[in-house]
């Protein structure tokens, strides 16, 4: 697998001369301040480069050409955003990225209740507490119709930790569900979360199914054209949030698009930590299946607990063989290889990592700290050059 890094550009605290340090051969970036649905610049596209570049480093995933809500709802000025994504990635593409990494979920990105949650080490981790989040759908936030989706005894225990709740713990817990996330030049309130809300009353899940489909019909003739990959990124978690609907959280979804949309350009973003948050989903399973069409790896890892809570454990101490999982990737890379395939070297991404050291001191960005980080490369990266030693017979 190609090791890369996600960036989030010049203001990012971890440098990219701190990329090069870890070892990583690629950047994963976009231009997050052209990220309201305009046509991505060629010159900016170019200094992006060029920045990258100069550092050692090539630049072949971009993550990612934001998907506006128009877009997903079919809504307001959808078609000319549509329009300026197809040119944001012929531009891109014509400059040498060749993997669009995107997501589909409604209004949010990933979405956790603690950014900061204390682990046994000393370091922290990214965590969803299942009853941390009913207490805020419930009792905070109050969204209408949020009781439909909890049983009684759910709904009592959300309550009672409600009540608990300092008003610094509620004021915590809000902005780590709605007013945060890196690199987004704008964020909301309780007020503007709830009007947000509003434009997918009407939404199903088969609506928004639809709406993917023939979002990525359009795009994928772009993709051909380009000689490049889409890789479309699971929701995150893979099971339903805020009463939204969700078309990318399991093995089935995945299946309805690739049959809706057949070309090899139209492909997946095997994200281990997002597809793993919902048990039901076999990771090594879903990489044999879909192999042919995972064009782009985010490898971290979670530990589920009874009540649907989860958090993210180190890399390979999570509820996902993340070794099996590689072993399984570099199948495909050797398949493809033997195809002739030119995208045979898989990118792949050491995601969310844990704040560790003397980075708890320093000003990052949740779940994107350089040392854990590092730590869960270096283990994928022993990982990797293990598998690699038995298959060739040097070892075993």
């Amino acid at each position: 697998m190609l090791q890369t890094w996600r960036w989030f550009g010049p203001d990012d605290p971890v440098s990219l001369e701190n990329v090069a340090e870890a070892g990583a051969v690629g950047v994963v970036t976009a231009l997050h301040h052209k990220n309201r649905g305009e046509a991505w610049p060629v010159d900016d596209i170019l200094e992006r480069r060029a920045a990258i570049e100069s550092a050692g480093l090539v630049w072949p995933v971009v993550e990612s050409i934001g998907v506006g809500e128009e877009i997903k709802t079919r809504s307001g000025d959808f078609r000319q955003k549509i329009d300026n994504y197809k040119q944001s990635i012929r531009n891109a593409a014509r400059s040498g990225v060749r993997v669009f990494c995107y997501n589909f979920m409604a209004i949010t990105d990933w979405t956790r209740t603690n950014l900061n949650w204390r682990l046994a080490n000393g370091g922290t981790a990214l965590r969803f507490d299942a009853l941390d989040f009913a207490a805020y759908n419930l009792f905070i936030l109050e969204r209408a119709g949020a009781g439909d989706d909890y049983p009684p005894e759910r709904i009592a225990a959300a309550k009672a930790r409600f009540e608990a709740m300092t008003p610094e713990a509620r004021e915590s817990l809000e902005r780590a569900l709605i007013d945060w996330l890196p690199a987004r030049d704008f964020t909301y309130d309780r007020a503007s979360f709830r009007e947000a809300l509003a434009r997918y009353r009407d939404v199903g899940v088969e609506d928004m199914r639809d709406n993917l489909i023939a979002f990525v019909r359009e795009i994928v003739q772009v993709a051909e054209e380009e000689g490049v990959r889409l890789a479309i990124h699971p929701d995150d978690p893979a099971f339903p949030i805020f009463g939204l609907p969700r078309v990318l959280s399991t093995a089935e979804d995945v299946r309805k698009l690739f049959e809706a949309v057949p070309s090899e350009a139209c492909g997946i973003t095997l994200c281990a930590g997002s597809f793993g948050s919902n048990p039901k989903n076999d990771l090594v399973a879903m990489a044999r299946e879909f192999g042919p069409r995972i064009h782009f790896v985010h490898l971290r890892n979670v530990k589920h607990e009874p009540d649907g809570s989860f958090f993210e454990a180190d890399h390979l101490a999570g509820d996902t063989d993340l070794v099996a999982l590689a072993a399984e990737i570099m199948t495909e890379e050797a398949r493809r290889r033997a195809e002739g395939r030119a995208d045979a070297d898989i990118p792949m991404r050491p995601d969310h990592g844990h704040l560790l050291g003397d980075d708890r001191l320093k000003r990052s960005n949740p779940g994107y700290s350089f040392i854990g980080r590092l730590k869960g490369l270096a283990e994928l990266r022993g990982v990797m050059q293990t598998v690699e030693a038995f298959r060739s017979g040097r070892v075993g």
